[in-house]
């Protein structure tokens, strides 16, 4: 089969990542082999090309979100069969330790990310690939494996982070950062499935009018000196309930003061940079809730998907790429040229 495999580290994914004929993977009695349809980017596999801020086994097959069809199953596996439509669940965890059976998997002290901490040779850019039973979900006939694989961890992550941790209400305001980030995109779609007034964030024209088309009330430049005062204006000055945020280290210190009395920051990211600082006289004076998120349990993407199939929540792809022009999409990626998801289809090379 082909797939696309890094042996070393480098800042010019050109330079590293290779289309390579590699054998089909074996799989575990409690496995099922996939035929990858479609493969979702990610930022972390940029972090796993460059090595930057952890190494990852080498040689590297990077590919956190797949969708495809279920091509072999193992003889331990009881709820798949074979010619099933799935997509990838990517937080592996023990699933036995207390973290994990009191619905905290996305804690367990195991954890990895398949396809950037997995291998070698283990994630979803390629022909084949296979995953553990319980780290693959069902997808309904009406979704295609585009909107699938799209959708899956940015979508599990913004509803992780908006009903599993912030526990937004109806009526509240939600500040959304990044708005046409892979997370925003779904973060607006959600607060907006829960009747909340959103703001968006975005960093250029088109992308705030993008915003405003996936539902958010109002949109403000945060490349702008002071967009953060429009925030404030936006909202009579009493700021907002929620914030959602992945941008890190360049609106840290702007978006904490934004938050309500009793208001709540949930983090998943930190792209700008991670050493930021905050003026400490807003945690205890406001009594604000600063908490961190990261990806999610399968039953929260389970729910993503069930509303997607629905059509809810709408994926935003931005290009499908054929398999053996997949760097691309890196590129795209590093240069932030998209607006929306990249997809890559590795049968289509």
């Amino acid at each position: 089969m082909k797939a696309a495999v890094f042996r070393s580290h480098n800042r010019d994914p050109n330079k590293v990542v290779k289309i390579e004929e590699i054998d089909v993977p074996k799989i575990d009695p409690n496995e099922v082999l996939i035929k990858v349809e479609a493969a979702s980017y990610n930022y972390d596999d940029l972090w796993a090309i460059w090595g930057e801020p952890i190494k990852v086994p080498m040689p590297h097959i990077s590919g956190t979100d797949i969708a495809g069809t279920i091509a072999e199953v193992g003889e331990n596996v009881t709820s798949l069969k074979k010619g099933d439509r799935v997509v990838s669940h990517a937080n592996l965890s023990c699933r036995v330790c207390s973290l994990c059976t009191s619905g905290r998997e996305y804690d367990c002290e195991k954890r990895q990310v398949w396809g950037f901490q997995t291998g070698p040779l283990w994630g979803g850019y390629c022909q084949y690939t296979h995953l553990p039973e319980v780290n693959v979900a069902k997808i309904d006939d009406n979704l295609s494996f585009e909107a699938a694989a799209s959708i899956s961890m940015v979508g599990m992550t913004a509803w992780h982070m908006l009903v599993g941790r912030a526990n937004i209400k109806p009526g509240q305001t939600v500040l959304v950062m990044g708005g046409t980030s892979g997370v925003g995109i779904v973060g607006i779609q959600i607060a907006k499935l829960y009747n909340c007034n959103v703001i968006a964030t975005a960093g250029n024209k088109e992308k705030m009018e993008k915003c405003l088309e996936l539902g958010a009330d109002n949109v403000v430049n945060h490349r702008e000196e002071n967009w953060y005062k429009e925030v404030r204006k936006l909202t009579n000055k009493k700021g907002v309930d929620v914030v959602f945020e992945h941008i890190g280290k360049s609106v840290f210190p702007q978006v904490v003061p934004l938050l309500k009395m009793g208001g709540t920051l949930v983090s998943t990211g930190s792209t700008s940079g991670y050493d930021s600082t905050i003026d400490l006289r807003y945690l205890f004076f406001k009594g604000i809730t600063l908490m961190g998120a990261t990806q999610g349990t399968k039953a929260e993407l389970e729910e993503v998907l069930y509303w997607t199939s629905k059509r809810k929540i709408k994926p935003l792809i931005n290009v499908v790429l054929p398999f053996s022009d997949m760097v691309k999409g890196h590129i795209m990626m590093i240069n932030g040229e998209q607006i929306g998801k990249l997809i890559t289809t590795p049968q289509k090379v």
